[in-house]
């Protein structure tokens, strides 16, 4: 009886202990992982021997907090490739950035991470050659309630309402006003949701003065000089208007609504809303001393509104705050807005830019550790870490603040949705045909001509279309061709 009985304790134990041992060795291979030296793999567009400024702005806190991980940072296209490019004898193409990202996603190596623009990660997306991140996130149940709406939004728009990258930051513009200059005119100043029709009624309002004296209603950049036609995009892109179809093959500025972005526009140029471009410069400082006014439409008093990106902001403080040591300077007393909208497309506008995307890799070699990555750079840890950044916000909002201590319309800058790109194969085109180019530079040369008064916008925009099919003709025969 007695050995019957030991029998059973002997088993009981020995059950026991099976059972133990899956716990043991999940707990031993778990720490083993956490001790393993790994290497994760993250690819950028472009990159040359010095990556320390990348490593700076997003990998170093995650080296610093995961020291078993070591980050290698793989660019997809060397810089140093690009010597000698532009030299005639030797004709190089211009690297071709999708196809060599594609060789770094591939083979027997490939990269974990890629941090990308909008335009590249909806490409890859696809092509399947990223992963899906809703079912990570799922699991561990990362919060997406603090990130920016707009900037979410704008990332399910490239995914057909999936998540397939998350970004730390994002860059963006708004639209700035003086408010003294509105106060001083007796008219209410801009509010956010207006429309550009709306702006500009109001610019026409504001405009005054003449020769040095005059004031600008409104300019669509803070720098003096420049024909409107290049700025004059922040107009028409968020219309998804393009100057040639997606193969490159037919001009479409022929059309009603072309016309009228080159009638409005011009308009106000001619009626002096809007700077022409041909305005005298500002004079350098009699004394040869730098002049942090010089060139400056907004802080020099000579427009009353003008549409500026987040880091805008650090000129107005630094201005302000040195407006003593300044002759002949007031400070500014401003404040933003959303940037125009048009009621065809109220949702979407500015210059939210999405260009440090994080995705994982479909071939990734470690896909667990692109996961931590992608999250730590996207947790409020590092948001509270990088939130005092001068050039672009974090995506989390709690951490987006006014900065030193002032109070403006910040959520003016993250209100609206980013302009989804139009057409991903623009770069392929551009690679292909490397004076693609001059089929848009050459609208300016009609653009003037309307600003001279010497054709209406339809008639500039009929020969544009004419003299481009011309050029997309030679181009499609020989993709190298040059143009006088």
């Amino acid at each position: 009886m007695k050995n019957r009985f030991w029998g059973k304790r002997v088993l009981a134990v020995l059950a026991t202990a099976s059972l133990a041992l899956p716990l043991l060795a999940g707990c031993t291979a778990s720490e083993s992982k956490d001790n393993e030296q790994r290497v994760l793999r993250v690819a950028t567009l472009w990159g040359g021997q010095d990556d320390s400024y990348f490593r700076q702005q997003f990998t170093d806190a995650f080296e610093l907090t995961h020291p078993n991980i070591t980050i290698e940072v793989v660019p997809a296209v060397d810089q140093g490739s690009m010597y000698g490019y532009g030299n005639q004898e030797e004709q190089k193409d211009i690297p071709d950035t999708m196809e060599s990202l594609k060789k770094i996603m591939t083979g027997d190596n490939p990269v974990d991470v890629i941090v990308a623009d909008t335009a590249t990660v909806k490409s890859l997306i696809q092509e399947n050659m990223v992963k899906q991140l809703d079912p990570l996130m799922q699991e561990d149940k990362f919060d997406t309630t603090d990130i920016v709406p707009s900037v979410l939004e704008g990332i399910k728009d490239l995914g057909d309402q999936s998540i397939y990258a998350l970004t730390p930051t994002f860059s963006s513009s708004a639209l700035f006003y003086n408010k003294g200059m509105f106060e001083k005119a007796g008219v209410e100043p801009p509010t956010d949701n207006m429309t550009w029709d709306d702006i500009f009624n109001l610019g026409t309002r504001l405009t005054k003065g003449e020769g040095k004296d005059h004031v600008f209603g409104f300019s669509f950049s803070t720098y003096q000089g420049g024909s409107p036609y290049y700025t004059m995009s922040q107009y028409y892109n968020s219309l998804q208007l393009k100057i040639f179809d997606d193969k490159a093959e037919k001009m479409t500025v022929d059309s009603p609504q072309w016309e009228k972005v080159w009638s409005t526009i011009s308009k106000l140029a001619l009626d002096k809303v809007i700077p022409k471009g041909d305005e005298p410069q500002d004079s350098q400082d009699e004394s040869g001393r730098y002049n942090p006014l010089q060139g400056d439409l907004f802080l020099s008093g000579k427009t009353a509104m003008v549409i500026g990106d987040y880091s805008y902001i650090n000129q107005l403080i630094d201005a302000n705050k040195n407006a003593d040591k300044m002759k002949d300077f007031t400070k500014v007393d401003w404040d933003v807005v959303t940037p125009p909208v048009h009621p065809e497309a109220p949702e979407i506008g500015g210059n939210i830019y999405l260009s440090n995307l994080m995705a994982i890799n479909s071939s990734a070699q470690n896909p667990d550790d692109a996961w931590e990555l992608i999250k730590y750079m996207n947790s409020e840890d590092w948001a509270k870490i990088k939130a005092r950044s001068s050039y672009e916000m974090v995506s989390r909002k709690s951490f987006i603040k006014p900065k030193d201590g002032l109070d403006y319309n910040i959520q003016a800058f993250y209100t609206l949705k980013p302009i989804p790109p139009t057409n991903t194969n623009l770069d392929k085109m551009y690679q292909k045909m490397p004076n693609l180019w001059q089929v848009s530079d050459k609208g300016m040369e009609y653009f003037n001509q309307v600003l001279a008064n010497k054709k209406t916008p339809k008639e500039a925009l009929g020969e544009w279309a004419a003299k481009g099919n011309e050029m997309l003709e030679k181009l499609k025969k020989n993709p190298k061709a040059t143009f006088q």
